[in-house]
C-alpha cells in the first residue's frame, strides 16, 4: 500500500476519530483564549490603536536596530507596553515608530535619546489615541465582525435550507477563526485594527470552501460521499494552497507592518481552514448523512 493508498484508508475509516481531534483543537484554543483572559483581562493583545496609547514616529539613520530600541525601552521602562517597529524605503530604514501605553511622550523622547539616536524638535511626529477612543473603536470592530458573521450565517441558511449543514458550515468557520485568533495571541502578536480587518476577510476566506463541500455532498447524486467529498477537495486544496502561498508571500515580502499583520493571520487562518473544511466539516457531513440514511432504512 503506497503512502497515498494509506492516507486515503485512514481519511476513509477514521473519519470520526479525526473529527474528534479538531474539535478538541476548537476546545484547546477557547481554553487557552479564557486563561488569557483570566490573566490579563483581555482575550487578545490589543495594539495602541485599540487600547489607547501614543505613536511617535522619528527619523532615523540606516544603521539603527529597531529590535536594539525596543530592547532598551522595554528594560527602561518594564511598566510599560512598548512596541517598535521601521519604516523602509528600497530597503532602507528611514524611521522608527514607537507605539506605547501606560508611558508619556517625553519619557520616550528623553530614553531614545539616551540611546544615543538624535531626536530633532519639529522632525519627530507624536500621535495620542486616548483610552476611551480605543476602546470605543475595538468595541465596533468586534461588532463589525459579530454582524458579518451573523450575515454570513444567515447566508449560508439560505443557500442550503437545511439548518443541520448549514450548522456545520457555520461551526468549521467559527471554528477556523477562534483557532486562529488563539495562535495570533499565543505569538504574542497585538492586534490592531488592520488585524480586525483580516478577521473579517478570513470571514469569507473560511466558508467558501465550506460551500463547495456542502454544496458537492448534498447536491449530487454521482458517487458515494467519500468520492464527492475527495472531488471537492481537489479544487478546495486548489483554492486554499494558492491562497496561502499568496498571502505568505505578502507577509515576508512586504516592507509594511500593517500588511504583515493582515497576511499572517491569513496564512494562519487558512492553514486552520485547511483541517476545519476536509476534515472537521466532512467529517461530520458524512456522519449525518450516514445517520440519516439509517433512520431512513428503519422507517422503510
Amino acid at each position: 500500500m503506497t503512502f497515498k493508498q494509506s492516507v486515503l484508508h485512514i481519511y476513509d475509516t477514521q473519519y470520526k476519530k479525526l473529527t474528534c481531534v479538531t474539535l478538541l483543537v476548537l476546545v484547546i484554543a477557547i481554553g487557552f483564549l479564557g486563561v488569557n483572559y483570566a490573566m490579563t483581562g483581555e482575550f487578545i493583545n490589543k495594539g495602541v490603536s485599540l487600547k489607547g496609547g501614543i505613536t511617535i514616529t522619528i527619523p532615523v539613520s540606516s544603521d539603527v536596530s529597531t529590535q536594539d530600541v525596543s530592547v532598551r525601552l522595554g528594560t527602561r521602562f518594564p511598566q510599560a507596553d512598548i512596541t517598535v517597529r521601521g519604516i523602509t524605503q528600497q530597503g532602507v530604514l528611514q524611521a522608527i515608530i514607537i507605539e506605547a501605553a501606560d508611558i508619556s511622550d517625553v519619557d520616550i523622547i528623553a530614553a531614545v535619546r539616551g540611546i544615543g539616536i538624535p531626536v530633532i524638535e519639529g522632525k519627530y511626529s507624536v500621535e495620542h489615541m486616548g483610552a476611551a477612543l480605543g476602546s470605543a473603536f475595538f468595541a465596533q470592530a468586534i461588532k463589525a465582525v459579530i454582524i458579518a458573521f451573523f450575515f454570513m450565517a444567515i447566508v449560508v441558511f439560505i443557500t442550503f435550507r437545511v439548518p443541520v449543514p448549514s450548522f456545520f458550515v457555520v461551526l468549521a468557520a467559527f471554528s477556523d477563526i477562534v483557532c486562529t485568533l488563539a495562535v495570533v495571541t499565543f505569538l504574542g502578536v497585538k492586534l490592531s485594527t488592520a488585524g480586525i480587518a483580516a478577521f473579517l476577510m478570513l470571514i469569507g476566506y473560511s466558508v467558501d470552501t465550506d460551500i463547495l463541500l456542502t454544496t458537492r455532498v448534498l447536491r449530487r447524486n454521482v458517487g458515494t460521499v467519500l468520492e464527492r467529498t475527495l472531488d471537492a477537495m481537489r479544487t478546495g486544496t486548489l483554492m486554499t494552497g494558492t491562497a496561502i502561498a499568496a498571502t505568505l508571500i505578502g507577509y515576508f515580502f512586504s516592507q509594511s507592518d500593517v500588511i504583515k499583520q493582515i497576511m499572517l493571520i491569513l496564512s494562519i487562518g487558512l492553514f486552520f481552514d485547511f483541517f476545519m473544511t476536509w476534515i472537521q466539516n466532512a467529517g461530520i457531513l458524512r456522519w449525518y448523512l450516514e445517520y440519516k440514511q439509517k433512520v431512513q432504512h428503519v422507517k422503510n
